[in-house]
């Protein structure tokens, strides 16, 4: 489940690395390993042309004006334990 959503952040535009990096404590690099080794060939291929110049993946990169890293699906998700409310 875990790796699921660790995915299906990876593949959100907005979700920058450093955001993943502080729910599972995965860097950059691991998540691309992730990626490689969960996707199959042409899928990984894709994801990565995708990434690569993506300034929305990387907090550094982004304009200033965008402060959050959550996508409009992920209103109820809080350091990935679904709340009950």
């Amino acid at each position: 489940m875990t790796t699921d959503r660790i995915i299906e952040m990876a593949w959100e535009d907005r979700t920058p690395f450093e955001a993943i990096e502080s729910q599972f404590g995965l860097s950059e690099k691991e998540v691309i390993t992730l990626m490689r080794k969960s996707l199959k060939r042409a899928s990984f291929c894709r994801w990565r042309k995708r990434v690569a110049g993506r300034k929305t993946k990387h907090k550094k990169l982004r304009i200033a004006e965008i402060l959050r890293f959550k996508s409009s699906r992920q209103k109820s998700i809080s350091q990935n334990k679904i709340s009950k409310r």
